[in-house]
């Protein structure tokens, strides 16, 4: 006698669903197919950001709130007229008939512009749930709105809630001390005594989780989010030029200041390996800081911001396929974690699509043993991000490695994202 197995309709609630460039976006669509695959008839309700999706029903809701409404029909103004001049007026207009509104709404809330996201997906999910289309609901972020409507739904409807928490939303001694903060460690605490199933993405999320919250108990788990292979393969050759590359995002909490002093140091000290090194930075500008040793150091000859890689009508590839498709090209990617108490508790998206890139990486991280783990595991290498001499000492040892010949591809497999769909139908099915 075989066991039925709960129904599959499910609802998912995402903000930033087909967003390009948007890592809470990616995690969440790459799971699509899987999760289609297993047996799933997704409805999807997500924000105007992104593009619609058509394998499945997609609803693109607006926010009922005023901030939220801006920051949504910015983005949606964008993608069709790009930030031109109408695109310019239209904004304008915009902001200066919310804006008394927006004023209004803080001062009586005090919440980020998204929350109000919640209210017509809450709306939405709760007909679907009346009329029997669902029967799960799947909340998944980034962000927190999605999570509140999924407790709304849970709340007026009884429906089975699972929630996919992609940063934490509270960190050890970490100070409450605004509206919001205050807000989201009251919706962590919810989705820990109220959601069927929660996961986090790394250990220490997950621990820190069941720490404030022990009656999370078995309900919490973590999965590894994993990426998907890439949608370009290119093989990798040997160049007259050692090529670092960063691939993600710098802000000043994942600064690239540490990389150019190490790097400014090492120079000093073997000037001869200028004529050697190069490091490439894709993604975003540098941060401010790092923007300024960039030029105090004199290292424009050594380091080069490429920004942001866009569609290329000459070959016909995405933003998205060119960087994968420099992933596989360079000789070392270097991935940064920053130095920030949020550390323990998170590890770059970006760490799983170097994985399948199959370079070494070179990961300056900050405490964080299962980051460093994975990294050594995946044949790279690691240096601590407040420890400079560690840093040049890697920088030297990858510039040395490389002179002796080819770096080859590492055969370790990378981390899938059936992995984690795998591992959520599981908890799913059997938790």
């Amino acid at each position: 006698m075989t066991t039925a197995l709960p129904p599959r309709r499910w609802l998912i609630l995402s903000h930033a669903f087909n967003v390009d460039g948007r890592a809470e976006s990616v995690t969440i669509t790459d799971k699509m197919p899987h999760l289609m695959a297993a047996g799933v008839k997704p409805v999807v309700l997500s924000s105007v950001m992104g593009t619609r999706d058509t394998r499945f029903p997609h609803e693109q809701l607006l926010p009922w709130g005023p901030a939220g409404l801006r920051f949504d029909l910015r983005h949606l103004l964008a993608r069709r007229w790009d930030r031109g001049l109408v695109y310019r007026v239209a904004t304008l207009l915009i902001s200066s008939v919310l804006a008394p509104f927006i004023a209004i709404e803080r001062l009586v809330g005090g919440l980020r512009s998204q929350w109000s996201w919640a209210l017509p997906a809450a709306a939405r999910g709760a007909a679907l749930i009346k009329r029997g289309e669902v029967d799960l609901v799947y909340s998944t972020g980034g962000v927190f709105s999605a999570h509140l409507a999924g407790l709304w739904l849970k709340r007026r409807t009884g429906c089975r809630w699972i929630a996919e928490v992609h940063d934490p939303l509270v960190f050890p001694g970490a100070a409450l001390t605004s509206r919001h903060e205050r807000f989201l460690a009251r919706l962590e605490s919810h989705i820990c005594r109220e959601a069927d199933l929660a996961w986090w993405f790394t250990d220490g999320a997950l621990d820190a989780a069941r720490e404030r919250h022990p009656e999370l108990g078995t309900r919490g788990i973590m999965v590894l989010p994993g990426a998907e292979p890439p949608v370009v393969h290119t093989d990798y050759r040997r160049g007259d030029l050692c090529v670092l590359g960063h691939f993600g995002s710098l802000s000043p909490t994942r600064s690239f200041a540490p990389t150019l002093r190490a790097l400014a140091a090492l120079l000093a000290r073997r000037p001869e390996l200028r004529e050697l090194l190069r490091v490439e930075v894709y993604g975003s500008a540098l941060d401010p800081v790092a923007a300024q040793l960039l030029d105090s150091l004199a290292l424009g000859d050594v380091v080069t911001p490429f920004g942001r890689l866009e569609f290329d009508a000459g070959t016909g590839l995405s933003g998205r396929a060119r960087v994968m498709q420099r992933m596989q090209q360079v000789d070392v990617l270097l991935m940064l974690h920053g130095d920030t108490a949020e550390c323990p508790q998170y590890i770059p998206s970006k760490l799983y699509e170097y994985f399948w890139a199959r370079r070494p990486v070179l990961a300056l991280t900050h405490h964080n043993p299962q980051l460093d783990a994975l990294v050594l595991a995946h044949g790279g290498r690691i240096a601590p991000s407040t420890n400079a001499p560690a840093i040049e000492a890697a920088l030297d040892a990858v510039v040395e490695r490389w002179r002796n010949g080819p770096l080859p591809d590492v055969p370790v497999p990378p981390v899938t994202v059936g992995e984690a769909v795998q591992r959520i139908m599981n908890a799913v099915d059997h938790g």
